[in-house]
């Protein structure tokens, strides 16, 4: 029971540490950048988020 309380807890951690890695890149690009690829900041953070937390 510990052992799965101690995995969940890690599992939890390695998705919010990716999902702030995508946040970061995601608002690191320009206007710029987003107009080049054609995409909308909210949109990418959406779907980022979707992504890592289905």
């Amino acid at each position: 029971m510990f052992d799965t309380l101690v995995s969940r807890a890690r599992a939890s951690i390695a998705k919010r540490k990716r999902y702030n890695q995508l946040v970061n890149e995601i608002n690191s690009l320009s206007e710029r950048d987003l107009a080049d690829i054609r995409a909308s900041r909210s949109d990418m953070l959406h779907h980022a988020h979707k992504q890592i937390y289905g």
